[in-house]
């Protein structure tokens, strides 16, 4: 089972340090909240609006897609969220509000943030980028490593080739084992699906499957709405920069915009 401080799965050992201890407690007593909040955020570049009065909310346990074409502003919202932006309005992360806290402290308060690119060490290998994932949770690291390799079994006959030299595919697989090592709390995964073949894409739809399984607590960022429609309990829809409409996946399908639209009538 994948190590992890949800409530209800595998707790942590009764020795953690105080620091993890102290955050434990604080996470129990927000476990009504949601443990994320964006309220009437709007993001520029520059003289370009991004993001307008956007409104979103992830609670614990839960997985939550944003879906719209591409340049609807979900990237940009993965950013802000993950501290990589400033921003107008509220996105508060457990409670704290993301302006105030830097994105090193975000992860080690347990939101990782796999990006659209990313963002591996092209020239070290799969073991190494998988164990750096664990850099600020190096506690259970070995029991979370042991989770990736059976999540994707690719990763483990790849131990000690490079990650520049794998498939898109299995760079992917590698950027998501990778953001699981940093033990997430909210797992913030931005365009997984992005170029994939079809069956591989089989395959990071059956480790995304694992790992809500898990409870792990996940905001899909994601322009492939079948995809999301799958595995998604809640989903906002986010066109030029506004969320247009919201509802389970039962509720979007039958909505005539998102099906003329998104779903091909």
């Amino acid at each position: 089972m994948f190590p992890t401080r949800l409530p209800g799965l595998l707790a942590s050992a009764a020795d953690d340090a105080p620091e993890e201890a102290s955050k434990d407690a604080s996470a129990a007593e927000g476990a009504d909240e949601a443990l994320l909040s964006v309220a009437d955020c709007s993001v520029s570049y520059g003289k370009v609006s991004a993001l307008r009065n956007a409104d979103l909310r992830v609670d614990r346990g839960e997985f939550v897609a944003l879906i719209g074409p591409n340049g609807a502003g979900k990237s940009t919202l993965a950013n802000t969220v993950s501290g990589f932006l400033p921003y107008e309005g509220s996105v508060a992360y457990a409670g704290r509000e993301v302006r105030e806290c830097r994105p090193r402290d975000l992860v080690q308060d347990g939101l990782i943030h796999c990006t659209e690119k990313r963002d591996l060490f092209g020239f070290m290998s799969v073991e190494d980028n998988l164990e750096l994932g664990a850099y600020r949770h190096g506690r259970d690291a070995d029991e979370r490593l042991a989770f990736v390799y059976d999540l994707f079994p690719a990763l483990e006959e790849r131990t000690e080739q490079e990650a520049n030299t794998m498939s898109g595919g299995e760079q992917q697989m590698l950027a998501i084992g990778r953001a699981l090592m940093g033990d997430p709390q909210l797992l913030v995964l931005d365009e997984p699906t992005l170029g994939l073949a079809p069956v591989v894409l089989q395959d990071i739809s059956d480790g995304i499957d694992r790992i809500r399984e898990e409870g792990v607590t996940v905001l899909l960022c994601e322009q492939n709405v079948t995809f999301a429609l799958k595995h998604a309990d809640r989903i906002y829809l986010l066109e030029n920069g506004e969320v247009v409409r919201e509802g389970t996946p039962d509720t979007l399908r039958g909505d005539d915009h998102v099906r003329e639209s998104y779903l091909g009538g």
